[in-house]
């Protein structure tokens, strides 16, 4: 099972994040800022406390989460199904 391991914010609205399979980087929210719930973030020291939680999202505060698949399917250049097709393959041999 692939899961985030460490999430940072940086400048301009990006987090760095990271997997237990090690894919890594940085991915850019900014198109997010200001809309519905994510006004929260216009209080930048709210962005900057990003977490990743015990259900392994990528949180800010009790309300805000976002599910890291999209990120690390960004970040590893598959697609969700191509992800999902080799963790099934890797829990068959276990």
């Amino acid at each position: 099972m692939i899961k985030p391991i460490d999430v940072k914010a940086l400048d301009g609205y990006r987090i760095w994040i990271e997997f237990n399979d090690g894919v890594r980087g940085e991915i850019d929210l900014s198109h997010l800022l200001g809309k519905g719930v994510f006004k929260a973030w216009d209080d930048r020291s709210f962005f900057e406390d990003v977490r990743i939680t015990s259900y392994e999202a990528v949180t800010w505060g009790d309300d805000l989460d976002l599910c890291p698949d999209t990120f690390y399917t960004e970040l590893a250049g598959r697609t969700i199904e191509e992800v999902e097709r080799e963790h099934s393959k890797v829990s068959a041999h276990a």
